[in-house]
C-alpha cells in the first residue's frame, strides 16, 4: 500500500500517492480517535509546508481535533495564522496533539472545547475566540455529525435533531455571532459535501444538512459582501477521516471506502487543507458564494 508523500509539492501520480482499498475492517465508538485508524490519515503533520499566506490572520476552526479540521488547523498555523480550536471534550486527546503542532510553529493557539448543539455555547465560542485572539477574521465551519442508517425508520428523532443542530443550526449560530465582529476582508468557509448533490441512501439526514449548507453559503455570501466579508464552501467527497469508521459509514463499506471514485481511493485531509488556505487568503479576493469540490474525480454540478 503506498505511503504518504514527503510534501505537497513533489510530482506524483495521484492514483498511488496515498493508500487505496482494500482497508482493514475497523470500527470505533463515536466520535472516535484518529490514532486508532488503519492506515492513519495524513493531516499534513509532516507533509504541509507553508509560505506565510495567512500571517497576522486569526481563525476559529470547529471540528479541529481530527480529520479535515485538524488538517486546516495545521496548514493555517504553518501559513502564519493564530488559531482558536473547537472540538468536543471527549476528543481532548487528538486536540492536544493539534495544540502542540501549532505551538511548534510559534503561533498562538486557544483550545475552546464544547458542544455546538448549544446556541449559548456557540455565541460564547465566537466571543472567546475574538477576545483571546485579539480579533477574528476567519471562521471555518468543519464540525459535523454523520451516522449511517439503511432505513428511514432507523433514524431516531434524537439522531435527526442532533445532526441538524450540529451541521446546520450551529453553522447559523456561529455565523450570526461572528459576522458583527469580523472586519472587511474577513472570510467564512463552510464545509458542504458531495452528499449535497449526490446523496447516499444511507445518509438521509446528513445529506439533507449538507444541501442546506450549500444554500446557506450562497445566501449569506450575498448578504455580507456589502461588509467586505466573503463566504465560500468546500465540498469533499470520500475523505479518510475518523468520522467514517465511527458510524459515518456502514461497517461493511469501510474496506472499500473511496474505491468507487475515478481515483480508486479516498482523499486525505491534507488534500483538502490547501483549498481552505486559498479561500482564507487574500489570493481569493474575487471569490465568494462558491462551492469547491475535492472529490477524487466525481464532479459537482
Amino acid at each position: 500500500m503506498p505511503g504518504k508523500p514527503q510534501n505537497q509539492f513533489t510530482l506524483q501520480n495521484p492514483l498511488t500517492q496515498y493508500p487505496h482499498p482494500p482497508f482493514p475492517a475497523q470500527g470505533q465508538p463515536a466520535p472516535g480517535l484518529d490514532a486508532h485508524m488503519q492506515p492513519k490519515p495524513d493531516h499534513g503533520e509532516t507533509t504541509y509546508t507553508g509560505f506565510g499566506r495567512l500571517v497576522g490572520r486569526r481563525a476559529l476552526i470547529t471540528g479541529a481535533d481530527s480529520g479535515i479540521g485538524r488538517a486546516v488547523a495545521i496548514a493555517f498555523a504553518r501559513e502564519g495564522a493564530d488559531i482558536a480550536l473547537n472540538y468536543l471534550p471527549t476528543e481532548e486527546r487528538d486536540a492536544r496533539e493539534v495544540v502542540q503542532l501549532i505551538e511548534t510553529e510559534g503561533r498562538k493557539v486557544v483550545a475552546l472545547p464544547g458542544d455546538l448543539k448549544d446556541p449559548r455555547f456557540c455565541s460564547q465560542l465566537v466571543d472567546q475566540a475574538h477576545e483571546q485572539l485579539d480579533g477574528l477574521d476567519i471562521l471555518v465551519n468543519v464540525a459535523g455529525k454523520q451516522v449511517a442508517r439503511k432505513d428511514i425508520g432507523q433514524i431516531t428523532h434524537e439522531q435527526f435533531d442532533h445532526t441538524l443542530k450540529t451541521n446546520v443550526y450551529a453553522l447559523f449560530w456561529l455565523c450570526q455571532a461572528a459576522v458583527p465582529l469580523m472586519p472587511a476582508g474577513a472570510t467564512i468557509i463552510n464545509t458542504a459535501s458531495i452528499q449535497s448533490y449526490q446523496p447516499s441512501a444511507t445518509l438521509l439526514d446528513y445529506a439533507t444538512t449538507k444541501a442546506a449548507i450549500v444554500a446557506f453559503t450562497k445566501a449569506l455570501a450575498k448578504q455580507v459582501i456589502e461588509r467586505g466579508i466573503r463566504v465560500n464552501a468546500v465540498a469533499p467527497g470520500p475523505i479518510w477521516t475518523v468520522l467514517q469508521p465511527s458510524g459515518g459509514q456502514p461497517p461493511e463499506k469501510i474496506p472499500d471506502f473511496g474505491g468507487h471514485t475515478p481515483m480508486k481511493r479516498p482523499g486525505q485531509p491534507a488534500e483538502c487543507a490547501p483549498l481552505y488556505v486559498l479561500l482564507a487568503s487574500q489570493e481569493s479576493s474575487y471569490i465568494t458564494g462558491e462551492v469547491f469540490g475535492v472529490t477524487g474525480g466525481n464532479p459537482l454540478p
